[in-house]
């Protein structure tokens, strides 16, 4: 088993840390932890999951290879193929409790996104072919999509480990990033997040058509008046209602 020195990773975090005049709670806030977290890791307590290797890497002006190594490299050194040899190891055995995606488990949610899709599809154009205005509907029904195509699909059904050792309240995947102020991220809350979230994206794409539909009615004109607001205000807030419902259900 190849492992990093969590002493020696430790001492080289910190003292980078001081290098570039960071104190632990400005690391902290960049890397959108606590400070508990990074001085659990100067203190040999734990390490950061690997999802923060880069961001961690670039902030304190090293490379990752060199975080992996607890050291500076000599520009001019090359590796040996020894060192390569460890440096890969530590990396694969690194991320062995990585989180799989939605699409790797076996699932329903796929079959209802679509179908939740293509009747989205027909609802809008329903309104095209009545005469409703168009632009507010495009762009809920495709938001709607986008959440759903991740939750439904690329979503990890795990957070890393860092959610619950610590207060996490922004979740960060690639370039998904959402933050909940007031709550925080754990795995004794995430698959309450990701279904209801899941359903929230497949509702509104089958009920938003329809509300603007009614709405839209050019006898009652209130898409000419309040309409749009009313729509983002539902849009906005069953989404964040969702997510926070969500939190309170895993309590």
């Amino acid at each position: 088993m190849y492992e990093i020195d969590r002493q020696k990773f430790g001492a080289f975090v910190a003292g980078l840390r001081r290098e570039k005049g960071y104190t632990q709670k400005e690391l902290a806030e960049r890397l959108y932890i606590s400070d508990k977290a990074v001085s659990k890791w100067e203190t040999g307590a734990s390490i950061p999951d690997t999802a923060l290797l880069v961001p961690l890497s670039e902030l304190l002006g090293v490379s990752v290879t060199e975080l992996l190594m607890c050291g500076k490299m000599v520009k001019e050194e090359g590796l040996e193929a020894g060192q390569v040899e460890t440096i890969v190891k530590t990396a694969i055995s690194y991320r062995d409790d990585q989180a799989k995606r939605a699409y790797q488990i076996r699932s329903r949610w796929p079959v209802r996104y679509a179908i939740s899709f293509l009747a989205g599809c027909g609802g809008m154009i329903l309104n095209y072919a009545g005469g409703r205005t168009f632009e507010v509907l495009l762009t809920l029904v495709l938001l709607s999509a986008v959440f759903g195509a991740y939750f439904c699909f690329f979503v990890k059904v795990k957070l890393p480990s860092f959610y619950d050792e610590n207060r996490v309240s922004v979740f960060c995947d690639g370039v998904f990033q959402m933050s909940m102020p007031g709550m925080e991220f754990n795995n004794k809350n995430w698959p309450h997040v990701v279904n209801g979230l899941r359903r929230w994206a497949c509702l509104s794409m089958v009920l938003y058509p329809v509300l603007h539909y009614i709405l839209g009615n050019p006898e009652w004109g209130i898409m000419r008046y309040a309409g749009s607001f009313v729509l983002l205000f539902a849009f906005l807030g069953s989404l964040f209602g969702t997510i926070y419902a969500a939190e309170k259900k895993a309590k």
